[in-house]
C-alpha cells in the first residue's frame, strides 16, 4: 500500500479546498459528472483514432444513492486511470486531465472536453467525509482504490476490478444528509446535466404499459373466443435523465417549427404559450458558440424575467444569471446558449469579463437585429402583428446598447391610434406637413390610453392631426431616446395642453372674447374653491366649438413621473400630481358665469364644469365624485 501527501503546486494554491471552493455545495455532483462525461469522451476519441484495444461497450453513466451506507457513487465506463495518473490528476491538485489530453491529441477530435482547473473532483469533499476513487485504466496497468478523508493524506492501493473506468464512492458527512435523498440527487441532475452526450442513470422510474399479448394456445377449447385486452401494468425501467442530442447541436436545416416548439416547452414547462418565434445561433469562428434564443410573448412586466436564458458549457448547465455574457436586454429572451469559450472562473460559477465575451455579446445581438430586419423585409404584415409584443424588447434594447437602436432603427415601428403601423421615418413624412411647429419641430402626438383621453384624440383629429398610441410600460423611456436620437422631431400627449396649444403655428391666434378684466374675474371664479397645490387655473381663448373646461397636465413632469413609476422609483415627480384647468374663455358658459350675479348658481356652475372635466380624466374620485352624483341630481 502506498501513503502519501497530496502535492498543491504552489501556483495553484486555493485558499479552501474542503468547503468554500465552490459557492454553492450542490456543484459537487456537476463536477463529479463532467469528469465522468470528459473520461468516457476520451475513450470515445481514442477508439475513433485506433489507440485502444478496448471495447466501449455501454457507456452510460450511472449515480447511485445508498442511504443505509450513506454513498453517493458516480461509475463511468470512460478511459480510467493507472496509479500513476492518479498521483498526477488526483494527487497534484489544479493539474488538469482534461487540459494534459487535449494537448496530447491537439487537432483531433477531442474537443469536447469540459474540464480546464483540475479541481472539479475536490468539490465532492464539500458534502464527503471519505472519498474513494476505484479505478481501472484503459490499459494493461492494474486497479487502484485511492482513498482520502479530505487532509492532504491519501492511501492508494492496486486492487481487482474488472471492467474498464472509474467509480468515486462518496461516503456523505453528517451535515450533508440532504444528499441522500434519491429526489435530491435527480432533481440536481435534471438541473445540471438533462444536455450532456453521455447518457445519465440515476435509478429507476415507474412507467405504466401494457404488457404483450399472450399467444393463442392450439389446445384450447374455444379458440374463436375474443381475447380480452391486456390492461396496464406498472414497470420499472432505468431513468435516463439527459436527452444527449439537445436541438441546439442540430444543424437548423433538419428541424422544423414544432421542434423549437416542442423544445422550448420542455425548458419552460410552466410557460403554456408558444414564442413568437426563435434564433438559430452557429457559429465556430472566431469563437464557439450555439444556442437557441427565443421571443416569448410578453403579457405584462412580471413575465419579462420570469424564464432566463441559460449558459451550458459542452452541454453542462453552468448558469442562468447571464449578464456581462449576453447584451443586457437579451436577458429578457429566453433558450439556450452553449460556448466552450466563454470563460469560468474555478468554480464554473462566477463569469468572467474578457474579449472573447464581448466578441460573443456583439456577435448575438448582430443576430438578433439580422433575423429581425429578414422578418420586416421578409414578410411585413406578419412583423406589424408581432410588434406590440416584439416592442418591449426592441425598446429595452435600444434604452440599454446605443448600438443596437442604430441597427434596427430602420423597422422600428410606431402604431396610431387607428392600429396603422409605420418606420419613424415613413411617419414623419406623414405628418410633418400638418403637425410642423412655428419652430419647424415636427410635433408627435401620442396618447397612452384610448379611452381615458378619447376626448383629447377626437379633438386632434378634428384638426386634422394624427395621433400614436402609445400605452407600453417602456414607452415613456423610449420616448425621450427616440427624441434624442432623431432631430427636428418631439412627442406631445394630445392631453398636454389645449388643442390649439399642441402645436402652436405661426399664423394661429385665437382672438378673445372678453376684456382682460373679464378674463381676470373669470379665473378668480374658478380659483375659488381648489386645491391650489394641486391645480392651476388657466384662461386661454378657444373655439367656441371646443370644451368650456379641460384638464392637462405638463409634458415634462408627466413623462418623468411615468418614467419613475416603470423603474419602481418614487423620486421628486412620482409623489407630485399637479394639473392646469383650462377654461375656455370663448365658450357660451364663459360668458353666462360672468353675467350670473347669484353666487351661489354661479359657484354651483363653476364647480359642475370643473368636475366634469376632471371627471373626463378619471381624476374626480371618493367624496368628490359623490357631490358631484348628488349635484348633477339637483341640477336636473
Amino acid at each position: 500500500m502506498q501513503t502519501g501527501n497530496i502535492n498543491v503546486k504552489t501556483e495553484n494554491i486555493f485558499p479552501v479546498i474542503k468547503k468554500f471552493l465552490y459557492s454553492d455545495h450542490e456543484i459537487f455532483l456537476r463536477e463529479l459528472i463532467s469528469n465522468a462525461v470528459d473520461a468516457t469522451q476520451k475513450i470515445k476519441t481514442l477508439a475513433t483514432l485506433g489507440k485502444t484495444d478496448s471495447e466501449l461497450g455501454d457507456l452510460t453513466i450511472e449515480v447511485k444513492v445508498n442511504k443505509d451506507d450513506k454513498t453517493i457513487r458516480v461509475i463511468d465506463h470512460g478511459i480510467g486511470m493507472s496509479a500513476e495518473e492518479v498521483d498526477k490528476y488526483i494527487n497534484q491538485i489544479a493539474f488538469s486531465g482534461a487540459e494534459d489530453f487535449l494537448s496530447k491529441y491537439k487537432g483531433q477530435d477531442a474537443a469536447n472536453i469540459i474540464g480546464h482547473f483540475g479541481l472539479g473532483f475536490y468539490s465532492s469533499f464539500m458534502v464527503a467525509d471519505r472519498v474513494d476513487i476505484l479505478t481501472k485504466s484503459h490499459t494493461d496497468a492494474k486497479a487502484v482504490k485511492w482513498s482520502c478523508d479530505g487532509s492532504t493524506e491519501f492511501t492508494m492501493e492496486e486492487i481487482d476490478k474488472s471492467e474498464r473506468g472509474t467509480e468515486i464512492v462518496l461516503h456523505i458527512s453528517d451535515d450533508a444528509q440532504e444528499f441522500l435523498e434519491e429526489n435530491k440527487i435527480v432533481g440536481l441532475l435534471n438541473k445540471y446535466c438533462r444536455f450532456l452526450p453521455i447518457p445519465i442513470r440515476c435509478g429507476n422510474k415507474t412507467e405504466w404499459r401494457k404488457p404483450e399479448p399472450k399467444p393463442m394456445d392450439e389446445n384450447a377449447e374455444n379458440k374463436d373466443e375474443k381475447q380480452e385486452e391486456p390492461k396496464e401494468e406498472a414497470v420499472q425501467v432505468p431513468r435516463i435523465i439527459n436527452d444527449t442530442d439537445p436541438i441546439w447541436q442540430k444543424a437548423p436545416s433538419s428541424l422544423t417549427d414544432e421542434d423549437y416548439k416542442k423544445f422550448y416547452h420542455e425548458l419552460y414547462p410552466m410557460n403554456f404559450e408558444d414564442p413568437m418565434f426563435q434564433i438559430h445561433l452557429n457559429v465556430d469562428y472566431p469563437f464557439n458558440l450555439t444556442g437557441v434564443l427565443y421571443f416569448p410573448k410578453v403579457k405584462n412586466q412580471l413575465d419579462l424575467k420570469k424564464n432566463r436564458v441559460q449558459l451550458y458549457c459542452n452541454q453542462v448547465y453552468i448558469t442562468d444569471e447571464l449578464e456581462g455574457i449576453i447584451p443586457e436586454f437579451m436577458t429578457l429572451l429566453h433558450g439556450v446558449i452553449d460556448s466552450p469559450d466563454i470563460p469560468l472562473n474555478v468554480s464554473r460559477s462566477y463569469l468572467q469579463s474578457d474579449s472573447n465575451v464581448k466578441k460573443i455579446s456583439t456577435y448575438i445581438s448582430k443576430k438578433v437585429a439580422e433575423k429581425l430586419e429578414s422578418m420586416f423585409k421578409e414578410n411585413r404584415e406578419d412583423f406589424e402583428k408581432k410588434w406590440d409584443e416584439l416592442k418591449v424588447f426592441l425598446q429595452y434594447g435600444s434604452l440599454t446598447d446605443e448600438k443596437f437602436y442604430d441597427k434596427i432603427k430602420d423597422f422600428y415601428l410606431l402604431k396610431n391610434t387607428d392600429g396603422k403601423y409605420y418606420t419613424i421615418e415613413e411617419y414623419r413624412n406623414l405628418v410633418s406637413a400638418m403637425q410642423t411647429n412655428k419652430d419647424d419641430m415636427v410635433i408627435l402626438l401620442y396618447a397612452a390610453n384610448t379611452d381615458e383621453q378619447h376626448l383629447y384624440i377626437q379633438a386632434a383629429k378634428e384638426k386634422g392631426y394624427d395621433v400614436l398610441l402609445m400605452d407600453g410600460f417602456l414607452d415613456a423611456h423610449a420616448i425621450n431616446m427616440l427624441e434624442q436620437k432623431n432631430e427636428k422631431m418631439r412627442f406631445t400627449r394630445v392631453d398636454a395642453d389645449v388643442i390649439e396649444k399642441l402645436i402652436e403655428k405661426k399664423d394661429e391666434v385665437s382672438p378673445s372674447k372678453l376684456s382682460d378684466e373679464q378674463q381676470k374675474n373669470l379665473k378668480e371664479f374658478f380659483d375659488k374653491d381648489i386645491d391650489k397645490s394641486k391645480y392651476t387655473v388657466m384662461v386661454e381663448s378657444l373655439s367656441e366649438t371646443d370644451l368650456p373646461v379641460i384638464i392637462t397636465q405638463n409634458e415634462f413632469m408627466r413623462r418623468f413621473k411615468d418614467m419613475e413609476k416603470v423603474s419602481g422609483q418614487q423620486g421628486m415627480y412620482g409623489g407630485f400630481e399637479h394639473y392646469n384647468i383650462v377654461v375656455n374663455g370663448n365658450h357660451p358658459l364663459a360668458s353666462r358665469i360672468l353675467e350670473e350675479t347669484d353666487d351661489e348658481k354661479r359657484g354651483k356652475l363653476v364647480q359642475q364644469m370643473i368636475d366634469l372635466a376632471l371627471l373626463s380624466q378619471n381624476i374626480l374620485t371618493g367624496e368628490k365624485l359623490s357631490e358631484f352624483v348628488k349635484r348633477s341630481y339637483e341640477i336636473l
